[in-house]
């Protein structure tokens, strides 16, 4: 992973109608925790800061602060549910070399078995990492995965560097078998008995007067 040098300008109002000025005037307000100092605020730009969020929600940070150049992680990203602009982020100090537990996308390769349903239970995998050396997201391999197998957190191929921070059992994708038509059949036919008045069987389609049945006269 690489950094990203954006400038970080100290804020010093707060409350909805600064950070609704922040916001227009293209930037984006910014708190930075960690290492036990006080919170300390800042708007940054958001252009730049939207493309270095775009591919990456762990992108390091290189912050250029008027106290010199500060390491941060997003902890918390706040969009618009609408736009999807940026409203707000919660940013986290970290050190070269400091070792910090997020959560990566996961990617998904290769194909399953044939008419076996890819489940996915998760989309992310909390790993720890140094740092400066996060990886963007890890790839967890379905090729021949059949119906009821599964592919758990302990089997995933991590990078060099990177550890699991979370239940190694935990499954992160497991194969179903397709239904077939007589379950299909089946499961309708158990709804409909559910749904008849208890004691009676589900309706059926009204029968059609056959050859040789005698049909009511009907009045003139």
């Amino acid at each position: 992973m690489s950094e990203v040098r954006i400038v970080a300008e100290p804020r010093t109002e707060f409350g909805k109608g600064p950070a609704r000025r922040t916001r227009r005037a293209g930037k984006v307000p910014a708190v930075l925790y960690g290492h036990g100092d006080k919170p300390r605020h800042y708007s940054l730009p958001g252009h730049e800061l939207m493309l270095a969020l775009k591919h990456d929600a762990n992108a390091l940070l290189a912050l250029q602060t008027e106290d010199g150049e500060q390491l941060a992680l997003p902890k918390v990203i706040v969009r618009d549910p609408i736009k999807r602009t940026l409203e707000h982020v919660d940013l986290v100090a970290v050190r070269r070399g400091e070792k910090v537990t997020v959560e990566v996308p996961i990617t998904l390769t290769g194909n399953a078995a044939p008419d076996v349903l890819v489940d996915q239970q998760t989309m992310t995998l909390t790993v720890e990492a140094d740092a400066t050396k996060l990886p963007d997201h890890v790839e967890v391999s379905i090729e021949g995965l059949r119906a009821g197998s599964h592919v758990a957190a302990k089997d995933v191929t991590l990078p060099a560097g990177t550890t699991l921070a979370q239940d190694p059992e935990h499954v992160i994708v497991q194969g179903l078998g397709t239904p077939s038509a007589a379950d299909v059949e089946a499961e309708l036919d158990a709804a409909a008995a559910e749904l008849a008045p208890e004691g009676e069987a589900p309706a059926e389609a009204a029968a059609t007067p056959g050859e040789g049945d005698e049909v009511p006269a009907t009045e003139a």
